[in-house]
């Protein structure tokens, strides 16, 4: 497959690696607020028969097909480090329970590549949750644990995986790019994350040459410049950053107007994006980003106030932000390599759903095209 220059993507979340929010209605009657202590609270059989059900419907082929039709031509896959079975180190959130993670994973994974081919959309795959959690999210698999750094049997599980990912698709057509590791916490060191980066690149490129696969990793909500002359050409090929943008996550964004959500977009943004380009010399995605303003409806756990700049406005006045904030954000992203859409689909609110995005007008069919 020849991919095109510029990616335009949704992330498939919700799916592999679970988020409380996204899928509440899999949480239903139960205490767990992510993948792991979902794993353990229903036990190995009760939680294969609700992750099996869930993996076969939540996304099918017909989503792959209606995301070509509107012009999105690549998609970013969360995984688990147990996407390989009964082989990641043993965590206490696990109880007692030695190996608590669903298998049959990888089974998706694979349709995934037959489903992104046909449908001729380029796939990165993501490790987003890590042996120990690399960030104390529910997206890192476990809530308020952030322990991947503090143990060399985690970040040598995590290297493994890469080493597995690029070992099982190398010869994958749709395989764009691997993710070496989702998030990683703004305290984790950078040394530690650089070496780990440095050393899963050689993973990957044990089975990926740089001319088919990209190497991605994530900024750990840093500044560029930390990043200015690593893992430079010649000797690293086909390196891309990628950084997340959200506006809904601090008091200071959640207090501004609609008015100042746009003027961060294609003001502070655009000048960010136009200096990253200058001084980084490599390329960049813009991994996750949304038309989410609202800080409650994606921390189902965090404490108010949860007013933000939308909530005074009538329906015809909140398509008009929509639009706007979408366009905005776009705008700026469109600088970089490319971006994916965080997600391409929820239970609990259009803003973050793709899908709920374009059909509701707010993001334009063709967007991709």
């Amino acid at each position: 497959m020849l991919y095109p220059q510029k990616l335009r993507g949704v992330n498939l979340g919700g799916w592999l690696v679970l988020e409380k929010w996204i899928t509440p209605s899999l949480f239903e009657g139960l205490a767990a607020r992510d993948e792991t202590t979902f794993c353990a609270e229903l036990g190995m059989e009760s939680a294969t028969k609700r992750l099996h059900q869930h993996w076969n419907t939540f996304i099918t082929k017909e989503d792959f097909q209606w995301l070509s039709s509107v012009g999105i031509n690549a998609v970013r896959l969360p995984v688990g480090h147990w996407l390989f079975g009964k082989n990641y180190p043993y965590h206490r959130a696990y109880g007692e329970s030695r190996y608590p993670f669903v298998e049959g994973g990888l089974a998706i994974v694979d349709q995934v590549m037959q489903w992104a081919e046909e449908c001729e959309l380029a796939v990165l795959l993501d490790l987003h949750a890590a042996p120990g959690c690399q960030n104390g999210f529910d997206n890192g698999g476990i809530m308020e644990v952030c322990e991947w750094h503090t143990r060399r049997e985690y970040i040598d599980h995590a290297l493994n995986v890469m080493e597995w990912l690029a070992e099982r698709y190398r010869t994958a057509p749709a395989l764009h790019g691997i993710e070496v590791l989702n998030e990683p916490r703004w305290d984790v060191a950078t040394d530690i994350l650089k070496s780990y980066y440095i050393a899963a690149y050689h993973r990957i490129r044990k089975y990926c040459s740089p001319d088919k696969v990209a190497v991605v990793f994530h900024d750990g909500f840093r500044s560029h410049q930390q990043y200015i002359g690593f893992m430079q050409p010649p000797e690293f090929e086909n390196v891309i950053l990628d950084i997340h943008r959200y506006q809904c996550f601090v008091r200071e964004d959640l207090d501004l107007d609609i008015y100042g959500h746009l003027n961060k977009c294609v003001v502070d943004w655009k000048d960010e994006a136009e200096t990253i380009i200058g001084e980084l010399n490599l390329p960049v995605y813009c991994g996750e980003w949304s038309l989410g303003l609202d800080l409650k409806v994606v921390s189902l756990w965090a404490e108010g106030p949860f007013n933000h700049a939308l909530e005074s406005m009538d329906d015809f006045q909140l398509s008009l932000a929509y639009r706007g904030y979408a366009a905005a954000q776009l705008l700026t992203f469109e600088k970089y390599r490319g971006w994916f859409f965080w997600n391409y689909k929820t239970e609990t609110t259009p803003a973050w759903c793709f899908r709920e995005c374009v059909e509701r007008g707010w993001i334009p069919t063709g967007v991709g095209a």
